[in-house]
């Protein structure tokens, strides 16, 4: 299992051939399709990471269900298609093993199930997820903020309730569930302004349309924008407006971190500064260019923000003991 995170699955205590195998499918979408996300994963101590990635890798199965663009399936397909993700996951998580085995579905099934099981994940928050997903094949656009939050509790602060039991507390976990959730809303409004273009062309628009058109924006003068790679004041000023609410969420995410173990802290503290960098990157490109290019945050910046997470998660290791323990006994995974 090259490449794959053996030593972290070793770590981890995952023995069975089978799920080793879903595990190391989930590290290798992680690597593939996140590479902030997956960057920051690698400052957790290794056996923290698996689950990590099993959450990571399901919640990117299920995106690209509603989202990859060369799918030329209508949406009442891409529907069913999340209905049967949604059943099949229900019954991993009820210790049924995915089928067929080898089958990347059945991996993504196979590792997430498992986490859940580890971790004592509430299923309601896949079940809160797939929910979002379901509303990406129908609906297209946001009429106010509070709209969109409801979308993004299942698409995006359920995550940040998901990865709470993996990362740990050092206070009552219900504490810290808002600001987890917050962080995750936080990343995915950062997603959301980075790829407004994107979105553009799946005929989706991410922002709210209340405050777009208190600048005088609407999704007509983004669409003119995004063909004819014009710019415009009228939507730099609404960009600017929604980068600077996304910073507020940031900012409410913050108290979170130090309820955290000291030993997730820095993965934490890692993926807030690169993704907050991505913010600064559409400042930077006066907001609007982001219609035309994906910024990006560059590479001797990742490294930058890393480097000392590095040392502070080394230290926080050496601080505190790693516990070995899992809430609930996991089920025999496949191939048992």
């Amino acid at each position: 299992m090259p490449g794959s995170g053996r030593a972290e699955l070793d770590a981890a205590g995952i023995t069975d051939p089978g799920l080793r195998t879903a595990y190391a499918a989930c590290r290798e979408l992680n690597a593939r399709h996140g590479r902030t996300y997956f960057l920051a994963t690698r400052l957790l101590p290794a056996r923290r990471r698996p689950a990590v990635h099993a959450l990571y890798g399901f919640a990117r199965y299920a995106d690209e269900i509603v989202d990859d663009l060369s799918d030329g399936r209508p949406a009442a397909e891409r529907a069913a298609a999340l209905d049967a993700l949604a059943d099949d996951l229900a019954a991993a998580l009820g210790g049924d093993p995915p089928t067929p085995p080898g089958d990347a579905r059945a991996a993504v099934l196979a590792a997430v199930a498992d986490t859940a099981r580890r971790h004592d994940i509430d299923h309601r928050h896949f079940a809160d997820f797939i929910a979002s997903m379901r509303m990406d094949t129908h609906v297209t656009g946001y009429a106010r903020y509070a709209d969109l939050a409801r979308y993004m509790h299942g698409s995006a602060a359920v995550i940040g309730l998901q990865m709470l039991p993996v990362l740990g507390t050092v206070t009552d976990r219900a504490q810290a569930e808002p600001h987890a959730a917050a962080l995750g809303v936080a990343f995915q409004l950062t997603n959301f302004l980075r790829d407004v273009g994107d979105d553009l062309d799946r005929g989706r628009v991410y922002l709210p349309a209340d405050e777009l058109a208190a600048h005088g924006v609407d999704r007509d003068l983004l669409l003119w924008c995004r063909r004819r790679r014009a710019r415009d004041p009228r939507v730099r000023a609404a960009l600017a407006h929604l980068v600077a609410r996304t910073r507020g969420v940031y900012r409410r995410a913050a108290p979170g971190i130090p309820m955290l173990e000291p030993v997730s802290r820095a993965c934490i503290e890692c993926a807030a500064a690169l993704y907050g960098g991505i913010l600064d990157r559409i400042a930077d490109a006066d907001y609007d260019a982001v219609l035309h290019r994906r910024v990006r945050v560059p590479t001797a910046r990742r490294i930058a923000v890393a480097g000392p997470g590095l040392l502070r998660a080394g230290l926080a290791r050496v601080g505190a003991a790693e516990p070995r323990t899992t809430l609930r006994t996991p089920s025999p995974g496949p191939g048992a």
